[in-house]
């Protein structure tokens, strides 16, 4: 009897490449969207006035006293933060995965998946939190007055200048929210996904393309909004916030939601809804449809 040929494999340092270039590309077409997101979530904060009214508001507002590249402010620091945070977590996850899947192919649970999330998600936000506060602040820099704005460069312009007036340790300024973010992020996305994927193709109406991919990603961009938000929009303020005689506006993320919640509402914790999960869906769905179609292409045509 012929030997089976061996199973194909991608090697784990290919997996991380192509998890940051999948993020990487899917921030080209979602950048703006980012913007809208975070100006709406700090709009109102500290004030009784909120700066926009909806999203649509705040992209016309934008668009019209800003122009139209201002719609890409930050977007080194973007990508800067997809080639650290989803190199990372895509890469940890995807292996991850293999390293839980049985030797008959069986994959793991649910909840083993939301597990192996959470771990990706850690280790990619930790890793991708520089490049997370230089995001926030160059794109809600023109929100402020002239004499107010950090008017950074680019990235590595923001990254040298924290560092130097501010301190190293601030470019880790709202790790942990950041981290506790990506937890439920990454449980919520990696796991639904792989999940959804599973269910689809269990129910033999899709195929394993683009279809399959497009509807899970779809599903898994819903769910990871609704989980999220709350902890984004408490990540977004503590890495935005000024000190005053040493103090900052926030003590933690329970901080934020304690004032959040009386200064502005309980629904105030899904402000931005729209932007966030008209920014994270296609992103999702991007991001998985470009690392399917590298992996596919490198079984086919590498391994």
């Amino acid at each position: 009897m012929a030997e089976s040929a061996p199973k194909k494999t991608i090697p784990n340092g290919i997996k991380f490449l192509f998890g940051g270039t999948a993020g990487m590309a899917a921030t080209l077409f979602v950048q703006p969207l980012d913007l809208v997101k975070n100006r709406m979530q700090m709009s109102g904060a500290g004030s009784a006035v909120k700066e926009y009214k909806s999203s649509f508001h705040a992209f016309s507002t934008i668009l019209r006293k800003e122009g139209v590249l201002a719609m890409y402010n930050g977007i080194s620091a973007g990508l800067l933060r997809q080639a650290t945070y989803t190199t990372t977590r895509l890469g940890v996850f995807t292996w991850a995965m293999e390293a839980c899947t049985s030797s008959d192919g069986t994959p793991p649970n649910f909840a083993t998946k939301a597990g192996l999330g959470m771990l990706a998600g850690v280790c990619g936000a930790f890793v991708g939190t520089p490049a997370e506060v230089s995001l926030i602040r160059m794109t809600l820099d023109g929100r402020l007055p002239p004499a107010e704005r950090r008017n950074y460069n680019n990235v590595f312009d923001a990254l040298m200048r924290i560092s130097k007036e501010e301190g190293v340790l601030t470019l880790w300024r709202g790790a942990i929210p950041t981290m506790g973010r990506a937890m439920v992020v990454n449980a919520a996305q990696l796991a639904t996904y792989s999940q959804a994927k599973q269910l689809l193709l269990a129910t033999g109406y899709f195929k394993d393309n683009v279809a399959c991919h497009f509807a899970s990603s779809v599903i898994s961009g819903f769910v990871t909004t609704v989980a999220s938000l709350p902890v984004d929009i408490a990540k977004t303020r503590i890495q935005n916030m000024k000190k005053v005689d040493g103090k900052g506006e926030y003590k933690g993320t329970l901080d934020v939601f304690t004032k959040v919640v009386r200064n502005e509402g309980i629904f105030a914790l899904w402000k931005g809804f729209t932007p966030y999960f008209a920014r994270l869906a296609p992103h999702t769905v991007l991001t998985f449809i470009f690392l399917e179609q590298l992996n596919a292409f490198y079984l086919n045509y590498v391994a």
